[in-house]
Protein backbone atom coordinates (compact mmCIF):
# COMPACT_ATOMS: atom_id res chain seq x y z
CA UNK A 1 0.00 0.00 0.00
CA UNK A 2 1.61 3.46 -1.00
CA UNK A 3 2.12 6.22 1.75
CA UNK A 4 1.65 9.77 1.06
CA UNK A 5 5.24 9.67 0.47
CA UNK A 6 5.84 7.19 -2.19
CA UNK A 7 4.68 7.24 -5.65
CA UNK A 8 3.27 4.70 -8.45
CA UNK A 9 5.94 5.57 -11.10
CA UNK A 10 5.87 4.36 -15.25
CA UNK A 11 9.53 4.35 -16.85
CA UNK A 12 9.52 3.69 -20.45
CA UNK A 13 13.18 2.95 -21.85
CA UNK A 14 13.78 3.02 -25.65
CA UNK A 15 15.55 -0.28 -27.72
CA UNK A 16 18.90 2.14 -28.16
CA UNK A 17 18.70 2.54 -24.53
CA UNK A 18 18.56 -1.18 -23.98
CA UNK A 19 20.99 -2.68 -26.55
CA UNK A 20 24.75 -3.05 -27.60
CA UNK A 21 25.78 -1.63 -30.68
CA UNK A 22 25.64 -4.65 -32.21
CA UNK A 23 22.26 -4.68 -31.25
CA UNK A 24 22.25 -7.60 -28.54
CA UNK A 25 20.69 -6.75 -25.26
CA UNK A 26 23.13 -5.03 -22.86
CA UNK A 27 23.68 -6.98 -19.65
CA UNK A 28 25.23 -4.05 -18.30
CA UNK A 29 22.35 -1.37 -19.42
CA UNK A 30 19.44 -3.68 -17.71
CA UNK A 31 21.63 -3.78 -14.58
CA UNK A 32 22.30 -0.33 -14.73
CA UNK A 33 18.31 0.02 -15.05
CA UNK A 34 17.25 -2.77 -12.33
CA UNK A 35 19.67 -1.19 -9.83
CA UNK A 36 17.59 1.87 -10.00
CA UNK A 37 13.87 0.54 -10.34
CA UNK A 38 15.06 -1.66 -6.97
CA UNK A 39 16.12 1.65 -5.18
CA UNK A 40 12.59 2.94 -5.57
CA UNK A 41 11.14 -0.38 -4.93
CA UNK A 42 13.28 -0.24 -1.45
CA UNK A 43 12.13 2.92 -1.15
CA UNK A 44 8.46 2.17 -1.18
CA UNK A 45 7.21 3.54 -4.66
CA UNK A 46 5.35 0.60 -6.70
CA UNK A 47 7.04 0.79 -10.69
CA UNK A 48 5.99 -0.51 -13.84
CA UNK A 49 8.19 -0.47 -16.83
CA UNK A 50 7.40 -0.12 -20.64
CA UNK A 51 10.23 -1.37 -22.04
CA UNK A 52 11.16 -1.81 -25.84
CA UNK A 53 13.97 -4.36 -27.08
CA UNK A 54 12.42 -7.36 -27.99
CA UNK A 55 13.07 -6.97 -32.03
CA UNK A 56 16.34 -5.21 -31.48
CA UNK A 57 16.77 -8.12 -29.21
CA UNK A 58 16.27 -11.10 -31.82
CA UNK A 59 16.45 -10.01 -35.02
CA UNK A 60 20.24 -11.62 -34.82
CA UNK A 61 19.27 -14.67 -33.48
CA UNK A 62 16.82 -14.91 -36.65
CA UNK A 63 19.69 -14.19 -38.94
CA UNK A 64 19.09 -10.73 -40.05
CA UNK A 65 22.38 -8.70 -40.08
CA UNK A 66 20.27 -5.84 -39.94
CA UNK A 67 17.21 -4.56 -38.10
CA UNK A 68 14.38 -5.83 -40.31
CA UNK A 69 11.76 -3.72 -41.88
CA UNK A 70 9.32 -6.43 -43.35
CA UNK A 71 6.31 -6.82 -40.86
CA UNK A 72 7.18 -10.88 -40.66
CA UNK A 73 10.68 -10.62 -39.83
CA UNK A 74 10.23 -8.02 -37.06
CA UNK A 75 7.51 -10.50 -36.17
CA UNK A 76 9.69 -12.84 -35.88
CA UNK A 77 12.50 -11.25 -34.14
CA UNK A 78 10.55 -10.13 -31.59
CA UNK A 79 9.10 -13.85 -30.80
CA UNK A 80 12.75 -14.48 -30.15
CA UNK A 81 13.70 -11.31 -28.04
CA UNK A 82 10.89 -10.95 -26.61
CA UNK A 83 12.01 -13.91 -24.09
CA UNK A 84 15.10 -13.13 -24.08
CA UNK A 85 14.37 -9.94 -22.93
CA UNK A 86 11.69 -10.93 -20.26
CA UNK A 87 14.48 -13.71 -19.16
CA UNK A 88 17.23 -11.31 -18.62
CA UNK A 89 15.13 -8.89 -16.62
CA UNK A 90 13.42 -12.06 -14.52
CA UNK A 91 17.14 -13.05 -13.54
CA UNK A 92 18.15 -9.76 -12.35
CA UNK A 93 14.92 -8.57 -10.38
CA UNK A 94 14.95 -11.96 -8.79
CA UNK A 95 18.56 -11.71 -7.73
CA UNK A 96 17.77 -8.55 -6.17
CA UNK A 97 14.49 -10.36 -4.29
CA UNK A 98 11.61 -9.00 -6.51
CA UNK A 99 9.52 -10.65 -9.45
CA UNK A 100 8.69 -9.37 -13.07
CA UNK A 101 5.66 -10.05 -15.04
CA UNK A 102 5.11 -10.01 -18.30
CA UNK A 103 2.58 -7.93 -19.86
CA UNK A 104 1.62 -7.86 -23.59
CA UNK A 105 -0.78 -5.78 -25.41
CA UNK A 106 -2.32 -4.28 -28.61
CA UNK A 107 -4.04 -1.78 -29.19
CA UNK A 108 -7.21 -3.44 -29.31
CA UNK A 109 -7.10 -4.59 -25.76
CA UNK A 110 -7.65 -0.53 -25.30
CA UNK A 111 -9.75 0.29 -27.69
CA UNK A 112 -11.85 -2.54 -26.47
CA UNK A 113 -13.89 -0.66 -22.85
CA UNK A 114 -13.48 -4.38 -21.11
CA UNK A 115 -10.40 -5.18 -21.99
CA UNK A 116 -9.12 -1.58 -20.96
CA UNK A 117 -10.54 -2.06 -17.46
CA UNK A 118 -9.07 -5.71 -17.44
CA UNK A 119 -6.17 -4.88 -18.35
CA UNK A 120 -6.58 -1.74 -15.56
CA UNK A 121 -7.24 -4.61 -12.63
CA UNK A 122 -4.97 -7.01 -13.54
CA UNK A 123 -2.28 -4.28 -13.28
CA UNK A 124 -3.29 -2.80 -10.60
CA UNK A 125 -3.48 -6.39 -8.64
CA UNK A 126 0.26 -6.86 -9.36
CA UNK A 127 1.77 -3.16 -7.93
CA UNK A 128 -0.15 -3.49 -5.15
CA UNK A 129 1.60 -6.86 -4.44
CA UNK A 130 4.45 -5.64 -4.93
CA UNK A 131 5.33 -6.64 -8.42
CA UNK A 132 7.02 -4.82 -11.49
CA UNK A 133 5.08 -5.14 -14.43
CA UNK A 134 7.10 -5.52 -17.66
CA UNK A 135 4.75 -4.05 -20.79
CA UNK A 136 5.70 -3.97 -24.11
CA UNK A 137 3.22 -3.96 -27.64
CA UNK A 138 2.98 -7.71 -28.66
CA UNK A 139 4.41 -7.03 -31.36
CA UNK A 140 4.44 -10.38 -32.63
CA UNK A 141 0.85 -10.76 -33.59
CA UNK A 142 -0.25 -6.81 -33.71
CA UNK A 143 -0.72 -5.63 -37.65
CA UNK A 144 0.35 -1.80 -38.36
CA UNK A 145 -3.46 -0.87 -38.00
CA UNK A 146 -3.58 -1.98 -34.47
CA UNK A 147 0.03 -0.68 -33.40
CA UNK A 148 0.15 2.13 -30.58
CA UNK A 149 2.90 3.49 -32.87
CA UNK A 150 5.85 3.35 -30.25
CA UNK A 151 5.97 2.80 -26.87
CA UNK A 152 6.14 6.84 -26.01
CA UNK A 153 2.57 6.82 -27.15
CA UNK A 154 2.31 3.14 -24.85
CA UNK A 155 4.02 4.36 -21.71
CA UNK A 156 1.58 7.16 -21.49
CA UNK A 157 -1.57 5.42 -21.82
CA UNK A 158 -0.52 2.72 -19.28
CA UNK A 159 0.58 5.32 -17.11
CA UNK A 160 -3.19 6.95 -17.54
CA UNK A 161 -4.23 3.45 -17.51
CA UNK A 162 -3.18 2.87 -13.82
CA UNK A 163 -3.67 6.47 -12.58
CA UNK A 164 0.14 6.50 -12.47
CA UNK A 165 1.98 9.48 -10.12
CA UNK A 166 4.47 10.19 -12.19
CA UNK A 167 5.65 9.50 -16.49
CA UNK A 168 9.79 8.58 -16.90
CA UNK A 169 10.70 8.98 -20.57
CA UNK A 170 13.93 7.98 -20.80
CA UNK A 171 15.58 8.51 -24.64
CA UNK A 172 19.19 9.33 -26.13
CA UNK A 173 18.45 13.09 -25.46
CA UNK A 174 18.50 14.83 -22.09
CA UNK A 175 15.58 16.69 -22.31
CA UNK A 176 13.35 19.01 -24.39
CA UNK A 177 14.74 22.11 -26.07
CA UNK A 178 13.55 25.25 -27.76
CA UNK A 179 15.08 23.89 -31.28
CA UNK A 180 16.56 20.98 -32.26
CA UNK A 181 20.31 20.94 -30.61
CA UNK A 182 22.01 18.42 -33.23
CA UNK A 183 21.76 20.98 -35.52
CA UNK A 184 21.26 24.08 -33.25
CA UNK A 185 24.10 24.99 -30.63
CA UNK A 186 22.44 27.43 -29.37
CA UNK A 187 19.63 26.03 -28.51
CA UNK A 188 17.92 25.62 -24.51
CA UNK A 189 16.76 23.15 -22.65
CA UNK A 190 13.45 23.56 -21.16
CA UNK A 191 13.56 22.86 -17.67
CA UNK A 192 10.04 22.98 -16.90
CA UNK A 193 7.25 22.94 -19.32
CA UNK A 194 3.18 23.18 -18.39
CA UNK A 195 1.69 24.01 -21.52
CA UNK A 196 2.78 22.24 -24.88
CA UNK A 197 2.54 25.46 -27.28
CA UNK A 198 2.44 25.44 -30.82
CA UNK A 199 6.24 26.58 -31.09
CA UNK A 200 6.97 23.16 -28.85
CA UNK A 201 5.27 20.74 -31.24
CA UNK A 202 7.36 22.62 -34.31
CA UNK A 203 10.29 22.11 -32.86
CA UNK A 204 9.59 18.56 -32.04
CA UNK A 205 11.94 16.57 -35.29
CA UNK A 206 11.82 13.05 -36.88
CA UNK A 207 13.53 10.04 -34.82
CA UNK A 208 16.94 10.44 -33.99
CA UNK A 209 18.20 7.03 -33.72
CA UNK A 210 18.24 3.87 -36.18
CA UNK A 211 17.20 1.19 -33.39
CA UNK A 212 14.35 2.77 -31.74
CA UNK A 213 11.02 3.67 -33.41
CA UNK A 214 9.77 7.05 -31.45
CA UNK A 215 10.96 10.54 -32.20
CA UNK A 216 10.28 13.30 -29.90
CA UNK A 217 6.96 14.25 -31.73
CA UNK A 218 5.72 10.50 -30.17
CA UNK A 219 7.17 11.82 -26.76
CA UNK A 220 5.38 14.96 -27.10
CA UNK A 221 2.06 13.47 -27.92
CA UNK A 222 3.02 11.09 -25.16
CA UNK A 223 3.51 14.01 -22.37
CA UNK A 224 -0.17 15.74 -23.58
CA UNK A 225 -1.54 12.39 -22.98
CA UNK A 226 0.04 12.24 -19.78
CA UNK A 227 -0.67 16.10 -18.69
CA UNK A 228 -4.30 15.83 -19.54
CA UNK A 229 -4.33 12.93 -17.11
CA UNK A 230 -3.37 14.93 -14.14
CA UNK A 231 0.18 13.07 -14.64
CA UNK A 232 3.26 14.65 -13.86
CA UNK A 233 6.25 13.66 -16.15
CA UNK A 234 9.49 13.94 -17.05
CA UNK A 235 11.93 13.62 -20.10
CA UNK A 236 15.88 12.51 -19.47
CA UNK A 237 19.02 10.79 -21.05
CA UNK A 238 18.88 6.72 -20.40
CA UNK A 239 22.31 6.34 -19.33
CA UNK A 240 23.43 9.02 -16.95
CA UNK A 241 24.10 8.25 -13.41
CA UNK A 242 20.76 7.57 -11.45
CA UNK A 243 18.32 9.56 -13.45
CA UNK A 244 15.51 7.21 -12.87
CA UNK A 245 15.58 7.69 -9.50
CA UNK A 246 17.02 11.35 -8.89
CA UNK A 247 14.07 12.14 -11.52
CA UNK A 248 11.53 10.67 -9.08
CA UNK A 249 13.03 13.16 -6.69
CA UNK A 250 13.19 15.84 -8.90
CA UNK A 251 16.84 16.04 -8.72
CA UNK A 252 17.39 14.92 -12.36
CA UNK A 253 19.02 16.94 -15.09
CA UNK A 254 16.06 17.06 -18.21
CA UNK A 255 12.65 18.17 -18.48
CA UNK A 256 9.74 18.28 -16.08
CA UNK A 257 6.25 18.26 -17.55
CA UNK A 258 3.60 19.52 -14.97
CA UNK A 259 -0.41 19.99 -15.94
CA UNK A 260 -1.59 23.65 -15.74
CA UNK A 261 -4.04 23.86 -12.53
CA UNK A 262 -6.56 25.37 -14.79
CA UNK A 263 -6.35 22.04 -17.23
CA UNK A 264 -9.00 19.70 -16.83
CA UNK A 265 -7.92 16.73 -16.09
CA UNK A 266 -9.83 13.66 -17.22
CA UNK A 267 -11.10 10.74 -15.41
CA UNK A 268 -10.85 7.00 -16.28
CA UNK A 269 -13.52 7.12 -18.52
CA UNK A 270 -12.64 10.30 -20.65
CA UNK A 271 -9.20 9.30 -20.92
CA UNK A 272 -10.71 6.00 -22.37
CA UNK A 273 -12.95 8.19 -24.49
CA UNK A 274 -10.01 10.63 -25.79
CA UNK A 275 -7.12 8.24 -26.15
CA UNK A 276 -8.29 4.96 -26.71
CA UNK A 277 -11.82 4.39 -28.06
CA UNK A 278 -11.40 4.62 -31.52
CA UNK A 279 -14.38 6.93 -33.54
CA UNK A 280 -16.46 4.66 -35.54
CA UNK A 281 -18.43 7.39 -36.88
CA UNK A 282 -19.24 11.62 -37.27
CA UNK A 283 -22.35 14.28 -36.19
CA UNK A 284 -22.57 17.57 -37.16
CA UNK A 285 -24.40 19.85 -34.71
CA UNK A 286 -25.01 23.75 -35.12
CA UNK A 287 -23.78 26.83 -33.27
CA UNK A 288 -26.21 26.90 -30.77
CA UNK A 289 -25.89 23.18 -29.75
CA UNK A 290 -22.00 24.20 -29.79
CA UNK A 291 -22.39 26.69 -27.09
CA UNK A 292 -24.53 24.78 -25.23
CA UNK A 293 -22.23 21.46 -24.94
CA UNK A 294 -18.67 23.59 -24.79
CA UNK A 295 -19.35 26.36 -22.47
CA UNK A 296 -22.41 25.84 -20.72
CA UNK A 297 -21.47 22.19 -20.14
CA UNK A 298 -24.96 20.69 -21.43
CA UNK A 299 -25.58 17.78 -22.98
CA UNK A 300 -26.32 17.40 -26.35
CA UNK A 301 -30.01 16.97 -27.08
CA UNK A 302 -31.27 14.39 -29.94
CA UNK A 303 -33.20 17.76 -31.39
CA UNK A 304 -29.66 19.36 -32.37
CA UNK A 305 -28.28 16.88 -34.55
CA UNK A 306 -27.89 17.82 -37.87
CA UNK A 307 -26.04 15.10 -40.12
CA UNK A 308 -24.67 12.13 -39.13
CA UNK A 309 -22.34 9.65 -40.61
CA UNK A 310 -20.89 5.93 -40.24
CA UNK A 311 -22.69 3.12 -39.08
CA UNK A 312 -22.37 2.69 -35.33
CA UNK A 313 -24.80 1.16 -32.53
CA UNK A 314 -25.51 2.45 -29.01
CA UNK A 315 -22.47 2.79 -26.59
CA UNK A 316 -20.19 4.08 -29.66
CA UNK A 317 -17.89 6.69 -29.45
CA UNK A 318 -18.25 9.65 -32.35
CA UNK A 319 -16.53 12.78 -33.52
CA UNK A 320 -18.46 15.98 -33.19
CA UNK A 321 -18.50 17.99 -35.39
CA UNK A 322 -19.56 21.82 -36.21
CA UNK A 323 -21.20 22.88 -39.58
CA UNK A 324 -18.02 24.34 -40.82
CA UNK A 325 -16.82 21.15 -40.25
CA UNK A 326 -14.63 21.83 -37.22
CA UNK A 327 -14.03 18.76 -34.85
CA UNK A 328 -15.22 19.86 -31.47
CA UNK A 329 -14.63 16.82 -29.46
CA UNK A 330 -15.39 13.33 -28.85
CA UNK A 331 -18.74 11.63 -26.75
CA UNK A 332 -20.85 8.56 -26.16
CA UNK A 333 -24.26 8.14 -28.19
CA UNK A 334 -26.98 7.01 -26.30
CA UNK A 335 -28.43 5.96 -29.70
CA UNK A 336 -27.64 4.28 -33.37
CA UNK A 337 -26.64 5.96 -36.24
CA UNK A 338 -30.06 4.79 -37.29
CA UNK A 339 -31.86 6.04 -34.32
CA UNK A 340 -29.81 9.34 -35.09
CA UNK A 341 -30.68 9.82 -38.78
CA UNK A 342 -33.94 8.92 -38.25
CA UNK A 343 -34.26 12.11 -35.89
CA UNK A 344 -32.81 14.43 -38.14
CA UNK A 345 -35.95 16.77 -38.98
CA UNK A 346 -38.45 15.62 -36.52
CA UNK A 347 -40.14 18.23 -35.07
CA UNK A 348 -39.95 18.66 -31.08
CA UNK A 349 -43.34 16.85 -29.98
CA UNK A 350 -42.22 13.99 -32.18
CA UNK A 351 -39.01 14.22 -30.36
CA UNK A 352 -40.15 13.46 -27.14
CA UNK A 353 -39.76 9.75 -26.98
CA UNK A 354 -36.63 10.09 -27.20
CA UNK A 355 -36.32 10.55 -23.23
CA UNK A 356 -31.74 10.11 -22.83
CA UNK A 357 -29.53 12.77 -24.41
CA UNK A 358 -27.63 11.79 -27.71
CA UNK A 359 -24.59 12.66 -25.83
CA UNK A 360 -24.31 13.06 -21.81
CA UNK A 361 -21.96 15.74 -21.26
CA UNK A 362 -20.12 13.56 -19.13
CA UNK A 363 -19.27 11.30 -21.61
CA UNK A 364 -17.84 14.03 -23.94
CA UNK A 365 -14.30 15.14 -24.49
CA UNK A 366 -13.75 18.45 -25.52
CA UNK A 367 -10.94 19.37 -27.42
CA UNK A 368 -11.07 23.03 -26.35
CA UNK A 369 -10.55 22.01 -22.83
CA UNK A 370 -7.79 19.49 -23.21
CA UNK A 371 -4.91 19.16 -26.00
CA UNK A 372 -5.86 16.11 -27.53
CA UNK A 373 -3.02 14.90 -29.30
CA UNK A 374 -3.68 13.27 -33.06
CA UNK A 375 -4.05 9.82 -34.12
CA UNK A 376 -2.73 8.28 -31.19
Amino acid sequence: MLTKDNKRVVIKIGSSSLTSLHGEISRRKLEKLVDEVVRLKDDGHEVLLVSSGAVAAGYRKLGCLERPTELPEKQAAASIGQGLLMESYSDLFLSHGYMGSQILITRGDFSDENRYNNARNTINVLLERGIIPIVNENDTITVDRLRFGDNDTLSAKVAALVDADQLIILSDIDGLYDDDPRKNEDAQLLEQVREITPEIEAAAGDPGSSVGTGGMKSKIDAFKIAMASGISSFLGKAGVDDIVYDAVYHNAKGTYFESNSEQENLDQKKQWIAFNSGPEGDVTIDARAKESIVEMKKSLLPMNVHNVEGSFEKGAVVRIHDLEGEEIGLGVVNYSSKEMKDMIGLTEPELESYEKAAIERKDFVCHLEVALPVGV
